[in-house]
């Protein structure tokens, strides 16, 4: 039996909004290079966590995780951009940097959490 995982969980279900963001960016806005770029880093938060799973090695994972780290945190960025520029209203701007901002969390304790555990294997 799969027990629940938060990160995984979290990161997909964060890939999907970002992916419709995106679309809604695209047809509504008629913007095509932030939301490009946010598509990129918001759906690459996921794929990294998913490489790391299969980490050859706990320095492996914690680097996997360490670069989904650095792709959340540009999300944010253009996250903010988008917001700033007025191609997101406060209200969808809000609900996706306060998701974003949890990943980054979540993903500091996973990454703060491997390295002092030296009994973990990965």
């Amino acid at each position: 039996m799969n027990r629940p995982n938060a990160l995984k969980d979290k990161s997909f279900a964060f890939a999907i909004q970002v992916v419709n963001t995106y679309k809604y960016l695209v047809s509504e806005k008629r913007e095509f290079v932030m939301s490009k770029q946010l598509l990129r880093s918001g759906t690459a938060i996921g794929a990294l966590y998913r490489e790391a799973e299969q980490a050859e090695s706990k320095a492996d994972f914690v680097h996997k995780l360490g670069i989904a780290q650095k792709e959340c945190n540009e999300t944010l960025y253009w996250l903010e951009l988008l917001h700033a520029s007025s191609f997101l209203t406060t209200h969808e701007f809000e609900g996706l940097h306060v998701e974003a901002t949890e990943l980054i969390k979540l993903i500091t304790r996973i990454i703060l959490s491997s390295k002092n555990n030296p009994s973990t294997k990965q």
